[in-house]
């Protein structure tokens, strides 16, 4: 589920000869949390469809998330993504990120469940590598409360 999604970060290198200078580089590395924790996998399997498309919509979803992450307020602020081709690989339009709203808004109740689950399972997977690297200590977020679980 995992492997996939990750194609666009093939051959990135971070160097600090400034050289190819990116902003919002951080952006990387949420969109690779997002792959490896198989949130993208999984938003994809909850969206998808029938139809060709040319963007998957667990990517725009995921990538949606990152860049609101990075500090977009906007819908409009998605186009950090597609201004680094070079960093980002191909990326959805602003207008391809509406339609998917929509999509999740007609889908009611039942995308909003599936999206929910691949959330879910994406948190655990996370959760569960963290344990395994150090010993299972709980996390504890700096505003001293403890992330819960989507239903």
């Amino acid at each position: 589920m995992t492997g996939h999604v990750t194609g666009w970060s093939k051959g990135l290198e971070v160097t600090a000869d400034g050289e190819g200078v990116v902003s919002h580089a951080g952006l990387v590395l949420l969109r690779q949390l997002a792959d490896k924790t198989g949130l993208t996998g999984g938003l994809s399997g909850a969206l998808a469809c029938s139809r060709l498309l040319v963007h998957d919509r667990g990517r725009v979803m995921a990538d949606l998330a990152c860049t609101i992450a990075d500090g977009s307020e906007v819908i409009s602020d998605f186009r950090v993504l597609a201004d680094q081709k070079e960093l980002s690989g191909v990326v959805a339009s602003v207008p391809t990120v509406w339609r998917t709203l929509s999509e999740v808004a007609a889908g009611g109740p039942g995308a909003l469940a599936r999206i929910s689950g691949a959330v879910t399972a994406a948190r655990r997977r996370a959760w569960a590598a963290g344990g395994a690297r150090h010993g299972a200590l709980p996390g504890v977020r700096t505003d001293a409360t403890r992330p819960r679980p989507h239903p």
